[in-house]
């Protein structure tokens, strides 16, 4: 299936992200412990009779505070503390006000409705201490795009910290709800779940490319289980290898590689190395045992990478060409689906523990693990969400199999999915 851009994109319908304003050089980088940044978000002011624009503020508010809130960057100030402050006013703020109910910063929204009757927001971030403004968005968008005007609004005040975006992230999985297994697409936070293949043959374990413009997925044809590169933008498809058993793909983070386990010469299970485009296929581990699981490390250098070769299944960490083999899990009998976290230090596994699958992480600087899930699910299929500071995992929780999101402490654990059974996720970059 074809996906048209413009339902993904705001480039054709929006100025996209249009600064109005001079914007000052505010690059702050948050590390785990630092208190969260105090953010005052008060109801954004619309310039329109329109009940439809007043109701499209408030949706836009509720999504970008949810954003924001996710993001463990920022701490919302509660709704309560606004009442001790007089009303805003954009033209003449009394930032004393806001320093009173011990605000940071403060987001500033206006609505309005364009010539064309599409909504234009205006968001402006202040210093609250200083009262100087620090910066500013102006969006013209088609009244479809609103939970994408959010998104991309809410990235823009991450990148203001040093912060990777994680709203317009996209989430490819795999899901049955249809009566066959499929690739889907959805937003970071589980709307606008898209279906993007139509067969009935059994798609399985997707993975973004650097760009997340293309997907790399298994898909079973007769007998075989080829590789296959797929845009969805465009709805064309690429063979990588389809003779032999051919799957779990993974793309380096610098772009220019792509890593996936195949059965296709000794008919074991092999990890192999090729060009980003599937040219170039190389072997890279030559044993008689299983490797499997293939995950780069953030700088393209290094895979981490699941064996049996001690016996029982263990993760693993090589150089890019195969070389410098080193075990890095130790203790129980089974690890697998390692996943790097995208700041390099951590490294997710699944662990099976008296039949009970659990999320593990490894500190690669201090080799101390931590147990993420406590339950007695299925949890499986972790992924790293692009900043570091989140996880979507496959779990049999409540019955069904299906995605999660979880912290990296191992709070705010948040359901995505509901319908049919939903696994293997893959977190585009």
């Amino acid at each position: 299936m074809k996906i048209k851009r413009y339902a993904i994109c705001l480039c054709l319908v929006m100025f996209a992200g249009i600064i109005l304003y001079s914007q000052q050089e505010v690059v702050i980088s948050i590390k785990d412990g630092m208190p969260a940044i105090p953010l005052a978000l008060p109801e954004f002011i619309t310039q329109s009779p329109s009940p439809e624009i007043r109701a499209f503020g408030k949706e836009l508010h509720q999504i970008i505070a949810g954003d924001l809130d996710y993001s463990r960057v920022f701490q919302l100030l509660p709704k309560s503390y606004y009442s001790y402050i007089r009303p805003l006013n954009p033209k003449n703020i009394f930032f004393k006000d806001w320093q009173s109910i011990q605000a940071t910063l403060l987001l500033v929204g206006i609505l309005s409705e364009s010539e064309q009757k599409d909504f234009l927001f205006e968001g402006k971030i202040y210093d609250v201490k200083s009262g100087r403004f620090i910066f500013g968005k102006r969006y013209q968008s088609a009244k479809s795009l609103l939970r994408l005007v959010a998104h991309k609004m809410a990235d823009e005040i991450m990148k203001i910290y040093g912060e990777r975006p994680i709203f317009t992230s996209k989430i490819v999985f795999i899901s049955d709800r249809d009566g066959n297994d499929e690739l889907y697409m959805m937003d970071y936070d589980g709307h606008n779940q898209t279906r993007l293949t139509f067969n009935k043959i059994i798609d399985y374990m997707p993975a973004w490319t650097t760009e997340g413009e293309k997907i790399a997925y298994t898909s079973y044809r007769g007998t075989e289980a080829g590789l296959y590169i797929y845009n969805p933008y465009e709805g064309t498809r690429k063979e990588v290898m389809s003779t032999g058993t051919n799957y779990a793909p993974s793309f380096s983070p610098d772009g220019k590689k792509l890593a996936f386990c195949s059965t296709i010469e000794e008919g074991n299970s092999e990890i192999y190395v090729a060009n980003s485009d599937g040219t170039d296929i190389r072997r890279i581990t030559f044993n008689n045992a299983i490797d499997t699981s293939p995950a780069w490390s953030p700088n393209s250098r290094e895979i981490a990478f699941t064996s049996d070769r001690g016996g029982t299944p263990q993760i693993y960490i090589m150089d890019a060409e195969g070389s410098n083999v080193r075990r890095v899990s130790f203790g129980g009998s089974y690890h697998d689906a390692p996943a790097w976290s995208p700041t390099g230090d951590r490294i997710i596994y699944v662990s099976r523990v008296d039949q009970i699958f659990d999320l593990y992480v490894l500190n690669l600087r201090t080799n101390k693990i931590i147990k993420l899930t406590e339950s007695t699910a299925r949890n499986e299929s972790p992924c790293w969400s692009p900043d570091g500071r989140h996880i979507i995992f496959s779990s049999n929780l409540n019955g069904t199999i299906q995605l999660y999101t979880i912290d990296y402490d191992g709070r705010n654990l948040k359901r995505l999915t509901s319908r049919g059974n939903n696994k293997l996720p893959d977190w585009s970059r």
